[in-house]
């Protein structure tokens, strides 16, 4: 050995700086954090599960679907509900209206989910063995395919024939499997854009309506109480890896983000072209419920409020960006002139 390598060899290791030693001991800290939750959810998927057909009584008489049952009637508080056209028409038609719509984002839901359980497909596909996310990631598509068989049981049910998703929004949901392996934290702010809306819409309504049809109540309350796992790993994804994104890559997300969140969120709050077709719905009377009305565009504000919360948090939400979540209607009223 020479005595350049032997010098070399007898150096002392570098001693940590106490900045790195830190930085170091708190990135340890949160991934031990990070993989404790993903064990609890894992474990929550065990122990408080549902079966589509075991947990939801079809057959009991109360269950029963009939399009003149009142329970279908849209509230007096709802958009269209309120509207002066919706109640001037016969009990049995606001009843199936109501009917064809709850239909209409049960068949959207089970889409969404299809979309959903392959692009968690595709994103566990690329993990390495050992990865702390590939068991719960099959827990939730378990799960997400027990909700998809409810939905379906429950729109085969209503006796209408719903397509759900328009043709091109079917074609776009093929590019947003892809972005589950090629951009995965843009899939999963898809997730929370399809979840979190119909998440809160069903929350509220089971917290202030007594009147809600027996099967809806059971089918909604199986799902926040699975979807309250599936939003947070979700989130827990987010907070880990977006703010290791390039600037590149954190630009797509805060342009692309208020785009899927606005059209999302119309899917779940507003009739399908389908529904006002058959029923007639004036182009008029759905620019009072929805397009002019400010109940509406405060509801949808408060839809997304979680989600919209945690782009804050994580530096989506920037003032450039700002108007395109005005723009769908994304922010509560003033927002904007208040934060300026």
């Amino acid at each position: 050995m020479s005595s350049t390598e032997l010098a070399a060899s007898t150096v002392a290791p570098r001693t940590l700086a106490l900045d790195e030693e830190v930085e170091i001991s708190t990135r340890a800290a949160q991934e031990e954090a990070y993989e404790r939750l993903l064990r609890r959810l894992s474990h929550q998927s065990v122990v408080k599960h549902f079966d589509a057909y075991a947990d939801v009584d079809w057959e009991a008489p109360e269950m029963r679907i009939e399009v003149g049952d009142p329970h279908w009637q849209l509230d007096a508080d709802d958009p269209l509900g309120a509207t002066e056209w919706y109640r001037s028409r016969d009990p049995r038609v606001r009843s199936a209206i109501g009917l064809h719509m709850v239909a209409t984002f049960m068949k959207i839901g089970l889409q969404f989910e299809s979309v959903l359980k392959r692009g968690l497909l595709e994103f566990a596909w690329r993990l390495p063995n050992g990865a702390p996310e590939f068991r719960y990631v099959y827990h939730e598509v378990i799960e997400e395919a027990q909700h998809s068989l409810m939905f379906q049981e429950f729109v085969n049910r209503t006796g209408f024939d719903v397509p759900g998703l328009a043709g091109w929004q079917r074609v776009g949901s093929r590019i947003v499997v892809r972005f589950a392996r090629t951009f995965p934290e843009l899939f999963f702010l898809f997730v929370l854009g399809g979840e979190d809306p119909i998440d809160h819409v069903q929350r509220v309504m089971l917290r202030k309506r007594d009147d809600v049809h027996p099967l809806l109540r059971r089918i909604s309350q199986i799902h926040v109480t699975e979807e309250a796992r599936h939003l947070s790993f979700a989130r827990l994804y987010l907070r880990r890896h977006v703010p290791r994104l390039s600037p590149t890559r954190m630009r797509w997300l805060r342009v692309r983000t208020p785009l899927i969140l606005g059209q999302m969120s119309q899917n779940m709050m507003r009739p399908s072209r389908e529904v006002i077709a058959l029923h007639g719905i004036p182009k008029a009377v759905l620019r009072e419920a929805y397009d002019r009305n400010p109940v509406h565009r405060q509801r949808t504000a408060e839809a997304v409020a979680k989600v919209r919360e945690l782009c804050r948090e994580l530096g989506i939400i920037t003032p450039p960006t700002e108007r395109l979540w005005k723009a769908f209607h994304l922010l509560p009223e003033g927002a904007i002139a208040a934060a300026a």
